[in-house]
């Protein structure tokens, strides 16, 4: 393999388990975190110690932040995940300002920041990979979930659009849609647990390998002609 990857928001469940996957897998990591400092640690004894090409803490709640952060990735990326972001529960009408302003920073301008500056060198070697872990809310909306699902659609949107204008270049872009996987993020009572998994063909939430898994496959070999794409993976609840 050999490739790099930079992994945003490598601390977060889903993230760490990506970049076990991929380290164990051969490739060459660079991952970000915020606060989660822990997790980071627990990646490295997964993996090889020349695995993980560098670390990057960086609160990407801003812009000035992010380009900052931006600054620091001295390696060459072969492939970028968007794995980072918050969720927020509420009704639309008592939602802040301040939790909008986060939320559209972080789902999606952190996404067309970073993309910018890495496209000029993945157009110049005509190959890349740009993954956004996105959500099921961002395609069919959740009530109490208004602003989430809004920046979710919205990165739907940025994926396909994008995925047209850089296809020429040989570069990939597509988007992961996980439903309910077992997270830290999405735990709830053992009662609304039996209720979801009722709801869920397969009868039970996906797991952070589930994504990984995914994720792997779409930087293989064999998904060369999958782009633009919205990868749904949700045991056929939506």
């Amino acid at each position: 393999m050999g490739k790099n990857v930079l992994i945003i928001g490598a601390s977060g469940d889903i993230g760490k388990q990506i970049a076990i996957t991929l380290g164990k897998a051969g490739y060459h990591l660079i991952l970000h975190y915020n606060d989660n400092k822990k997790a980071i640690e627990e990646i490295k004894s997964f993996v090889r110690d020349d695995t993980i090409l560098s670390v990057i803490q960086a609160d990407l709640r801003t812009a000035e932040n992010t380009k900052t952060f931006i600054k620091q990735i001295v390696f060459s990326v072969d492939a970028v995940i968007f794995a980072s972001g918050n969720a927020h529960y509420g009704l639309f009408q008592d939602t802040p300002d301040e939790v909008m302003d986060t939320l559209v920073q972080l789902h999606i301008k952190v996404p067309w920041l970073v993309s910018k500056s890495l496209l000029p060198q993945m157009i110049k070697r005509r190959s890349g990979h740009i993954i956004i872990i996105t959500s099921v809310w961002g395609e069919v909306g959740a009530s109490y979930e208004v602003a989430y699902s809004s920046v979710k659609g919205a990165q739907v949107s940025f994926i396909k659009a994008l995925a047209k204008e850089v296809g020429s270049s040989c570069i990939l872009v597509n988007g992961v849609s996980p439903g309910w996987i077992d997270t830290k993020i999405n735990e709830v009572s053992n009662e609304e647990r039996e209720q979801l998994e009722m709801e869920i063909p397969l009868q039970r939430p996906g797991s952070p390998s589930d994504v990984s898994d995914l994720i792997q496959f779409l930087l293989s070999d064999k998904a060369q002609y999958i782009h633009g794409q919205i990868i749904r993976i949700d045991g056929g609840w939506q």
